[in-house]
């Protein structure tokens, strides 16, 4: 699984993609809001997880996330 950070501009806010191997599109949320796009797809155990390597990363950035 792949994770991108996406900056926001003007009144868009930054958002996070996560991607399956094949690059398809597996959840689009909100950095101030993970929890239900998580859920949906079965990794809202790893909300704390996923979140803090997002603050870390920068924007624009593509990183292999190992769950």
């Amino acid at each position: 699984m792949y994770i991108i950070k996406v900056k926001g501009v003007a009144k868009i806010p930054d958002y996070v993609q996560l991607r399956d191997e094949s690059f398809t599109l597996l959840a689009y949320f909100r950095v101030d809001r993970p929890d239900k796009s998580l859920d949906k797809i079965g990794l809202g155990d790893k909300v704390g997880k996923i979140m803090e390597l997002v603050e870390s990363m920068p924007f624009g950035q593509v990183k292999k996330l190992e769950l």
